[in-house]
Order: C-alpha cells, then structure tokens, then sequence
C-alpha cells in the first residue's frame, strides 16, 4: 500500500482489526471509498447517497480473494441528523439483510469510537443508564388541585416558575433549518406523531370514531405546509413537556424527565403540552376549573408570554394542540378518561384547526362552563 497519512494509519489499523474479527486469519490488500455511483451514468448519474460504504480487498486464510464493504454514515437532512439516527439505520440492517433472499449479507454490526471500531454483535436490546430525581411528579400537585377545587398560592409559584423554565429554555438554537421541518414531519408523521397516536386507537373508543380522527388528521396535515417557512422559529425544546415528566422536589426545585424527539423544534409544542393538561385535569373533576385550574393556566401563559413576547405562538399551536390532545384522549394512555372529557379534548382540537389559533384566550372561551 502506498505511504499512509496519520488519519490513514489509523483507518488501516482499524480495518484490520475488523477483519481479525470476521475473517481470522485474512490479510487486507486494499481499500478504498466508493462513491454513491461509481458507474457514472451521465444524467443519470447519482449524485447523493446516504453511506460513506469502504470496499476492501482481502485474502482469506486459504488465499483465496474477497470483497468486503464497510458502510459507515454521515449526517443529512433526511432524517440521518443525529447519531443515534444511523446507529437505528445499521442496526435495522444487520435485523433485516439475511431475510431478504439474495441480499448481501451483514457480517457485524458496531459503533465507530475514537479507540476505533467496536463490535456491537451480540447485543438484543439496549440501555440508558439516568441519575434519579428526588421528588414529585408535577401530575401530583394537579391531583390536588382536582380535589382541593382550587389552587394555593404554592399552586401558583409553580405554574409560574414553569413558564419562566420554558422561556429560558426556548433559546435560539444552532441547528440547520431542516431540523425544524423534521420537527414538524416527527408532530405529524410518526409513529409517535398524529399518525401514529390516531392508529394506536382501540376500536369502538367513545367519541372517537374513525371518521372524526380522519378529519383531525386532515387537517392537521395541512397545516405541515403551513409550518413549513416558520423554520426561523426553532429552538431548543423539552419535546415531551408533560406533568409526569417535570419533577419538584419538597423545596421547590425543578427536574426534568425524558426530553424526546431531538430537543429542536417548535416552542408552541412544549408550551401546548402542558397546557392541554391543565383543562385535561380540569374536566375530569368538574368544578375545577374556575378557582384551580384556569388561575394556573393563566400564570403559566403569562409568565411564558411576558419573558418570550412570542406574538406567533397561537397561529402555530393549533397541530401542536391537536398532537397532544390526541394522545391524552387515547385510552392507551388514560384507559380510566370520561367520554365527555375526551369528547371536549378533541372539540378543543378541532375548533383551534379550523380557526386558526389557540392560545390563553381561546382555551378560557372555548372551556365548559
């Protein structure tokens, strides 16, 4: 092989100890780096491809030649933009190529480390290993104002020390704009967005027939396109704000669980996830509403409001609405929920899609008295 860079050296010695590992005793004769069409084509040349595939050329322990191929990855705008977004990629393949009658076959599976690349085989699930938090989810302080029918004035610390957590938190975020358009395709697409939370509906869910989760749906697409140049609206994002994911301790202290989905997005999306909780709790508990739940909704809002002047909130809330009431009205979720709440969830839903806002003011008008 010619003289090698230090960077080459390094990937040398890594590939070698890859093929120690598939092919004990095989001696590696060459590499290089294909391109995403080595065929050329003009026209129809390909110029874009995801892998960053490695071919090499190897003698086995009985001389006889083979070609293997090392596909690694790199960042893109099609849904590749984070790490554990290839490391899905490569594992998915590795599960499916043998089931694919004449495929080329997945020999291992690793992560690629400064030390390296480090085999991956064997391993059936994986693991996240967390600190803990001491204290109390924030649906327990819900829980009491549903009893209580009104809020303290500790009720209302904590509602307001929210909207200052998101205020705070919702900065302008170094993140290309295709981040937030995947953001807007993760609300409405995926499997944990509004297609994937209107099909996890059991059959025969009170108020929630197929064809009134349709229309949701509907529009809730519509409104993609709608979204689609408020990319300057990014920013970094819990993207899974709900009371059982925030966390006070007995003094007050605020901690958070399970940010989701990229933590860049759209702010209308945290700030939606918590409200839509304070009317959830509210319909539940009749009479709630007027002397618990609203005074925390409007210190949550205003606090937000106050330190964001985020004038744009509310034209882009309503699919963020919809998202999270859809998922709260999904007996999945909450099998216990009343019909009657689950039926002014999604009216909620529906009345800010097709008026094309929601915000402090509508949820107070809209909300049954």
């Amino acid at each position: 092989m010619d003289t090698l860079t230090p960077e080459g050296q390094e990937k040398l010695a890594s590939l070698e100890a890859l093929l120690a590992r598939v092919r004990p005793g095989a001696r590696l004769v060459s590499w290089r780096e294909l391109g995403p069409d080595d065929t050329g084509g003009g026209g129809t040349s390909k110029g874009f491809g995801y892998g960053r595939p490695v071919r090499m050329e190897i003698l086995d322990s009985s001389g006889r030649q083979e070609r293997l191929v090392l596909h690694t990855a790199k960042p893109d705008q099609f849904g590749h933009d984070r790490p554990s977004d290839r490391a899905r990629d490569m594992l998915l393949a590795r599960e499916t190529f043998g089931l694919i009658p004449g495929h080329v076959g997945a020999l291992e599976v690793g992560a690629i480390t400064e030390r390296g690349l480090l085999s991956l085989e064997g391993a059936r699930d994986y693991y996240l290993l967390t600190t803990y938090a001491e204290g109390e989810v924030y649906a327990e302080d819900l829980r009491k104002v549903a009893r209580e029918g009104v809020c303290s004035a500790e009720d209302r610390r904590r509602a307001r020390a929210l909207g200052v957590y998101l205020a705070e938190l919702h900065r302008p975020v170094e993140a290309p704009e295709a981040a937030y358009l995947r953001s807007v395709r993760t609300l409405v697409g995926s499997s944990e967005g509004i297609f994937g939370i209107i099909d996890g509906y059991p059959e025969g869910t009170p108020m929630a027939p197929p064809s009134r989760l349709q229309a949701i749906e509907a529009r809730c697409q519509g409104y993609r396109w709608r979204l689609r140049g408020r990319a300057a609206r990014r920013r970094r994002v819990h993207g899974d704000f709900h009371p059982f994911n925030v966390v006070f301790s007995g003094g007050g202290a605020l901690a958070l669980l399970d940010a989701s989905r990229g933590c860049v997005g759209d702010p209308a999306d945290d700030v939606t996830c918590l409200a839509v909780n304070y009317l959830f709790f509210a319909l539940e508990t009749p009479g709630s509403w007027g002397a618990g739940f609203e005074p925390l909704l409007t210190e949550f809002f205003e606090q937000y409001l106050d330190r964001t002047g985020d004038t744009g909130l509310a034209e882009v809330a309503p699919p963020f609405l919809a998202w999270r009431a859809l998922v709260i009205s999904n007996p999945l979720f909450f099998p216990s929920m009343a019909p009657a709440t689950r039926d002014h969830l999604l009216t909620a839903a529906e009345r800010a899609l097709d008026g094309g806002r929601w915000g402090l003011d509508e949820a107070r008008r809209w909300f049954p008295r």
